[in-house]
């Protein structure tokens, strides 16, 4: 198929972007990697008018560890990710969860911008995004605002994202060292997008009991899912096999999937409850903390 019609510039600068983006209210676009937004223009699924390239501006690709966590630039690739070590140490859980990412090509050019950006309810970025607290900076004319991951991602496709606006900045909070943590999605092919996915992190005291928890949902839903009961039902726990089954079973029932033509929504239910059993196992039976694989 080919590319509906559409004007193309490439800023050297975030003030030429929001620029070009205010200019044309609403008729433009941000491309990044252009792994999802071509696609969709192909099928006419949008037809911009303008493409606004932001390649060319610096420090966007940037992955940088602060005192208080690790900050990525919006056009930081998945092959990137895989390739950093700081990201490894400093956010292992998108790490792992990005190998699941359809195949090279793809995560050659994909950026972790661009997936936030769309709020594609499958994919990876968002949900561990959501799960792991992160907040955004979107740029504009008007000056940069602040926002979380979960107030920014209000549905299927659907963002806060303004017109004039540009994510220049992502920031997760600090990873502490010895930190559980487990990711587990189920497709129908490798590469595929996921029927339903799990990504979980918890902390445990001295006495071996969940001091913090965190689980979030993809692919079961219009968008990331926290199962914030499930959560509070795990905290102040020990997590033996009994609570493991207890929280798949508790996750089971909190979720509301629809019917579509990849899996029903019972088949979904039970899907995301044995892949919260088998992410939580995953952290219980690593070697040491923020080890599950």
């Amino acid at each position: 198929m080919k590319l509906p019609p559409f004007e193309y510039e490439a800023p050297t600068s975030l003030v030429e972007a929001a620029a070009l983006l205010a200019k044309h209210s609403g008729e433009a676009r941000i491309l990044a990697g252009g792994q999802s937004l071509l696609p969709i223009m192909a099928y006419r699924l949008a037809s911009p008018a303008m493409l606004v390239d932001i390649a060319r501006i610096p420090d966007l690709r940037l992955i940088r560890v602060e005192e208080e966590g690790l900050h990525l630039g919006p056009l930081v690739r998945w092959c990137d990710v895989e390739r950093s070590d700081e990201i490894a140490r400093h956010q292992p859980l998108l790490k792992q969860a990005i190998s699941h990412v359809a195949h090279y090509q793809v995560r050659n050019r994909g950026t972790v911008g661009g997936s936030l950006a769309l709020a594609d309810p499958a994919a990876e970025m968002p949900c561990i995004a959501v799960t792991c607290g992160a907040t955004l900076s979107l740029y504009s004319g008007s000056g940069t605002r602040k926002i979380a991951a979960e107030d920014f991602i209000l549905g299927e496709l659907e963002t806060e994202l303004r017109p004039d606006e540009i994510i220049v900045d992502i920031h997760f909070p600090k990873w502490p060292a010895k930190r559980f943590w487990g990711f587990k999605e189920f497709a129908k092919r490798r590469g595929d997008f996921a029927l339903a996915g799990v990504a979980v992190y918890f902390d445990q005291d001295d006495a071996g009991l969940v001091t913090d928890c965190a689980i979030g949902v993809l692919g079961a839903g219009t968008c990331t899912t926290r199962l914030r009961e499930v959560e509070q039902r795990l905290i102040g726990s020990r997590l033996d096999s009994r609570c493991v089954a207890e929280a798949g079973k508790l996750a089971r029932s909190k979720i509301e999937p629809s019917d579509d033509i990849h899996a029903s929504a019972e088949y979904r239910k039970a899907l995301v409850g044995t892949l919260l059993e088998r992410a939580l196992s995953s952290a219980l039976n690593s070697s040491a903390g923020g080890r599950a694989q």
